[in-house]
């Protein structure tokens, strides 16, 4: 092994001139020395650009290379390739909050390099079940029907499920902005990865966290739409990296946000359909669950470690499909998912989350009294159980009117439009607490008889209801 070792480091230097094939962002060489999968790549154009790539298949007989930048220029007897001998590293400390980079995590805000005493392997490793902490403490996002319905658990994976024009991006950036945890003064890091989003929504997201004054606590990783499409596989990967460095070795508790899980995916179907591989459901590879659960599975928390990840992935539905391969296989791998409504969007209710395909699987872990309020659970039982039921009556009532629905039906429709106003509805500067939104649970219930509260105790109706 040693010897083996030494050869590798010999050879890191050898030169290769000439490629076999160029296709899209990837090159095809052969008879090159062995190479590592996902081992660096420099390949240098005829004008002596140095462009960066990885290594994506490594055989006896040819290597395949997938170049970061494109291969825009680079012709087939001039282009120049050497293998580092290592993978992709980024260098990471905390200078990095507070500073923009792109998908490969060089500056791109015009300041210098920050100093870093620390180099990590991008493609990182998935926590050891092992060593993982159960999550258990509540993140306080500030937004009614996450905390009070979906609740948030640091260490949590929990991705949101949008559509192509909703407000995803204004509900990331509020949650980056007001999350913290209860009973602490600790606030957020936030990394911010944006993968083939437009300038707009770039600049919409640093306007946000400098109007808030919360920048200089945000890293943020930017591969634009005119970026080369092929950079936003890399993206998540340099972001998760600080994320692992802020948390399990410098004990900051952080929140990564990633946008638009669809447009890596299509990046990942573009390289698969380029290497001619066998296509799975809707063209995307048979290995897209792997992968995605390579990304999330790099978020939690470790035991003796004071840090954590909390994971937000969002992703647009296409065609608002919520059994498309990408949300169906995202919901296999995360723990819940909060879910957008487009008719909901479309009243103006801000954010427009459908209560009901909506949930925390670790939701019931982190609420309750010592850590919420005592009541928190059976009111979210019973809010969810009275929104379900409102949902059979308009249903009810587009078929025979509203005029012919009995009195109680009348009763749900109200506390629906109620609950919808009030307690989903907010501003996008709001930032409710815990105990608000609480409360204005119990004030929408109150549109229903107490007899109809058959998920909360006799005593929470005593202490709640009737005040």
């Amino acid at each position: 092994m040693p010897e083996l070792c030494a050869n590798r480091k010999l050879l890191s230097g050898r030169e290769y001139i000439g490629v076999d094939k160029i296709d899209g962002p990837l090159i095809f060489t052969s008879n090159t020395h062995a190479v590592g999968y996902r081992e660096l790549v420099e390949c240098v154009d005829r004008q002596g650009h140095v462009r960066l790539g990885i290594v994506l298949e490594s055989s006896t007989n040819a290597v395949v290379v997938q170049i970061f930048e494109g291969t825009s220029g680079l012709t087939l007897p001039d282009t120049r390739v050497r293998f580092v001998g290592r993978p992709l590293k980024l260098g990471v400390s905390r200078e990095m909050l507070g500073r923009v980079f792109n998908g490969l995590g060089q500056p791109i805000d015009g300041g210098p390099d920050p100093r870093s005493d620390i180099e990590l392997d991008v493609n990182g490793l998935a926590i050891n079940p092992t060593a993982r902490q159960y999550p258990r403490d509540f993140i306080q996002t500030g937004i009614s029907v996450i905390d009070g319905m979906n609740t948030l658990i640091r260490g949590q994976k929990l991705p949101i499920f949008s559509g192509n024009g909703l407000p995803h991006n204004e509900l990331a950036a509020q949650i980056a902005r007001q999350a913290r945890i209860r009973g602490t003064q600790t606030e957020f890091s936030v990394v911010f990865a944006a993968m083939g989003v437009k300038h707009d929504v770039a600049g919409f997201f640093i306007r946000s966290f400098e109007e808030s004054g919360v920048l200089d606590n945000v890293a943020l990783f930017l591969s634009l739409a005119d970026d080369p499409s092929i950079e936003r596989l890399i993206t998540p990967r340099t972001a998760l990296t600080l994320a692992e460095h802020l948390a399990f070795n410098e004990d900051i508790h952080v929140l990564v946000v990633m946008t638009d899980m669809t447009n890596y995916c299509e990046s990942l179907r573009e390289i698969s359909t380029i290497r001619g591989e066998i296509p799975s459901r809707k063209g995307y590879p048979g290995y897209l669950y792997s992968d995605l659960a390579e990304l999330y599975e790099r978020s939690g928390m470790i035991k003796d470690r004071a840090g954590s990840i909390t994971l937000m992935p969002i992703l647009t539905m296409p065609n608002d499909d919520i059994s498309h391969p990408i949300p169906d296989l995202s919901g296999y791998i995360t723990e819940g998912q909060i879910v957008f409504e487009r008719e909901m969007d479309g009243r103006g209710i801000y954010p427009p989350v459908a209560g009901l395909p909506s949930l925390s699987r670790l939701m019931k872990d982190g609420i309750g009294e010592g850590m919420t309020r005592a009541d928190h659970p059976h009111l979210a039982s019973q809010l969810f159980a009275a929104y379900s039921y409102v949902k059979d009556v308009r249903n009810l009532a587009s078929v025979i009117g509203e005029e012919e629905l009995t009195p109680l039906d009348r009763q749900y429709i109200e506390f629906g439009r109620e609950f919808e106003q009030r307690f989903v509805s907010q501003r996008k500067d709001e930032d409710r607490t815990i105990e608000q939104t609480l409360d204005l649970g119990w004030s929408v219930l109150r549109e229903l008889p107490a007899e109809e509260l058959h998920r909360i105790t006799d005593e929470e109706i005593e202490k709640y209801y009737g005040s």
